[in-house]
């Protein structure tokens, strides 16, 4: 079902209208025991209960809100002018905000797709777009963005693994704009056919679960460790490729396998070494006697 524009029309000329009318009425009333004629005094009192039932259709819109209205639980429209309207009487009207609101939701406890434990949480922003799916699709829309924004975080939580040292595997740690994305795109998914717009969702809290912090946070420095010093020793391979590539086009110094292996090995200490390294002049010649 979807929504509709319902009748109404401006209240306030409709306001000044019915004051006349029950303008009319008083006087049609005075008139008639004026004149002792109770045909008048008949007709000014049934015109003046018709006004007042014909009253019930005055109702307000507040900006950024629609009216949902129903005549015997028919779905009659939505009104979304704002100010003072006025409708058929016999409609039953049910407001629905429009503005964006926003929620953080609980912290729900998964399994990343590597299996560890995590906590995790995230802060939705949504906004109704369509009244009638919102009021008759569901049965509290409200109630319906909690529970399914919880699910779809949960299912994309187990989607990437806590933190990856691969920079071409997306993780929840790292590659925020990705999981963004995906954690919206999940939650609209699920909540499109509430009338519900997702305007953003991010995640607020993330971490392992305290169970696990202590060994995970121990195997992430390690692993952080292997990774730099994969890193390192990358680099130092090249630059000892590239010195021994420029002494040898220079003309430099020649050298035999045996002192390449032993300047190899000594630049690849010095580059790859935690501490640094103390010089040891050699004033004699390179090669020994």
């Amino acid at each position: 079902m979807n929504e509709t524009r319902g009748f109404s029309i401006a209240g306030i000329p409709t306001a000044i209208l019915f004051v006349l009318l029950y303008l009319c009425c008083g006087a049609l009333f005075f008139a008639g025991a004026a004149t002792r004629q109770p045909a008048f005094v008949v007709t000014a009192v049934i015109a003046f209960v018709i006004l007042v039932f014909l009253t019930k259709g005055f109702f307000q819109v507040q900006p950024n809100q629609g009216v949902v209205m129903q005549l015997f639980g028919r779905y009659a429209g939505t009104a979304r002018d704002t100010g003072l309207r006025w409708t058929n009487p016999f409609y039953a009207k049910r407001p629905v905000s429009l503005r964006v609101r926003n929620f953080e939701s609980s912290k729900l406890k998964v399994n990343d797709s590597d299996g560890n434990p995590i906590e995790i949480a995230a802060v939705i922003v949504w906004q109704v777009v369509d009244t009638a799916e919102a009021v008759f699709q569901v049965d509290d829309y409200e109630n319906y963005v909690h529970i399914q924004s919880e699910s779809a975080l949960r299912q994309m939580a187990q989607s990437y693994p806590y933190d990856s040292h691969d920079d071409a595997q997306p993780s929840l740690r790292s590659h925020g704009d990705q999981i963004t994305t995906h954690l919206r795109d999940e939650i609209q998914e699920r909540l499109g056919k509430a009338g519900v717009k997702v305007v953003e969702a991010r995640i607020s809290h993330l971490a392992y679960a305290q169970e696990i912090a202590q060994a995970m946070l121990q195997r992430q420095q390690a692993g952080a460790i292997i990774a730099a010093r994969t890193r390192i020793v990358e680099g130092a391979v090249s630059m000892v490729q590239m010195a021994l590539e420029q002494l040898s086009q220079r003309g430099v110094v020649e050298l035999d396998e045996e002192r390449r292996a032993a300047m190899v090995s000594n630049l690849l200490v010095v580059l790859c070494g935690e501490r640094g390294t103390q010089p040891v002049l050699n004033t004699g010649t390179l090669y020994s006697g």
